[in-house]
């Protein structure tokens, strides 16, 4: 039996936790949030759960919380990862979380740090790491190393995410408009001919037909793990890739990127009619909150729903006997209405929520474990195997086509 610490049950921390209270193997969940009423309302809906009022900021906290647990889940924004991961080692715990990069030392820069020190650090004390593990990314990178290990060799790899969904009360995001609109005011990254490359927010835009959406939609690059990690990789679990992108559109980014051209995302004060203003925080105080609570949800949903699209694409390019090859792989899940009826979640939280919990359940059921630091697309091939039919389960499943392409 297994004692496990949830350190932020927001919509992805309380979706793990209710997946754990019926898994057989778990004996006690520690629901631990600085928002006390976060945590007491999510443990009245849970019997093996226990809440907790937790300040993450201090290791000292973290490490009192996490006495006893094998398992520490992290539900926090990214800075933070190495808190956790301190207390984590300090109480001989696993770990795990949803997103790795730390953007004040830097995206490739913290992933190194992860692979080599942290890696090392877990490794000799017999423990389990697994980062970057919710939808995107988490599935997208495990879709990726699934078609990548069908072909001899791999040239690209490009994950297009479009959220089209729009609703009669304006909702920008479905999870925290701060890490939002930070990302897509962030540089971008992208794995380009074999070199980490940088660039400007909303760059190399594109048209793309992406299946179940009858227009042809715009996409951008957007700051994200993928290209990070799976460059880093390239040569140990990909075969070679050399170009790496993620390609983000949607409500979401068409918004941002108004905002972001008029300046209205930049943290630099700027001075109005005597006053100092920062560009970001007034957007951020203007801005509808993210929907927490299933009241909130359906009382959006009862309000109408305008259009409801999306799509989730892994594309690999690369050689299978000397031929070039495209797999194509689309991820399916609930929309908004099917999510919240399913489960009183908004798609995003299902999506995520279930992505991430069948990875900790995967850690709890040692269906991986490997010890030291890793990410998804590092999962050998009866972990993947695992992890797809437990998202199927879920209402989670991929469509894969294969494609000869034509030699110009």
């Amino acid at each position: 039996m297994k004692k496990i610490l949830i350190v932020g049950v927001g919509a992805q921390g309380s979706t793990i936790a209710k997946r754990m209270d019926v898994h057989p193997d778990i004996s006690e969940i520690i629901c631990a949030d600085y928002d006390i009423k976060a945590a007491e309302e999510l443990k009245n809906t849970l019997s093996k759960a226990r809440a907790l009022q937790l300040d993450a900021r201090d290791t000292r906290h973290v490490i009192q919380a996490a006495q006893d647990c094998d398992l520490i889940v992290n539900g926090l924004p990214l800075e933070f990862n190495l808190i956790i991961m301190e207390a984590a080692l300090a109480v001989n715990a696993s770990y795990f979380d949803m997103a790795g990069p730390m953007e004040d030392m830097g995206f490739v820069e913290s992933y190194q740090l992860l692979f080599s020190e942290w890696h090392a650090k877990f490794r000799a004390k017999g423990l389990t790491a697994l980062v970057g593990c919710g939808s995107s990314p988490g599935l997208a990178n495990v879709i990726a190393r699934e078609s990548v290990d069908k072909l001899d060799t791999c040239d690209t790899i490009s994950i297009c995410v479009y959220e089209g969904l729009k609703t009669n009360r304006f909702t920008p995001f479905w999870w925290s408009p701060e890490v939002a609109f930070g990302d897509m005011a962030y540089k971008t990254f992208r794995y380009e001919n074999g070199a980490h490359v940088t660039d400007k927010p909303f760059s190399r835009p594109v048209m793309m037909k992406l299946k179940g959406i009858d227009q042809n939609v715009r996409l951008v690059d957007h700051e994200h793990d993928e290209p990070i990690t799976m460059g880093l990789l390239a040569h140990k679990v990909l075969k070679g890739v050399k170009n790496v992108e993620f390609k983000y559109g949607g409500t979401g980014v068409e918004v941002s990127e108004l905002l972001y051209n008029m300046g209205l995302l930049s943290r630099e004060p700027r001075t109005v009619n005597g006053a100092a203003i920062v560009p970001m925080d007034l957007v951020l105080d203007l801005c509808p909150p993210a929907p927490k609570y299933p009241d909130e949800i359906k009382a959006i949903i009862d309000e109408g729903v305008i259009t409801e699209e999306a799509a989730f694409l892994v594309r690999v390019d690369g050689y299978k006997d000397e031929k070039p090859v495209r797999i194509d792989s689309y991820a399916n899940a609930p929309g908004l209405v099917e999510s919240f009826e399913l489960s009183e979640l908004s798609h995003e939280a299902y999506m995520t929520g279930q992505c991430a919990a069948v990875f900790v359940k995967m850690m709890v059921e040692n269906s991986f474990s490997k010890k030291g630091v890793y990410v998804p697309e590092q999962l050998d091939a009866d972990a993947r195997a695992y992890y797809f039919r437990e998202l199927a389960d879920l209402g989670v499943t991929v469509d894969e086509t294969t494609t000869y392409l034509k030699i110009i």
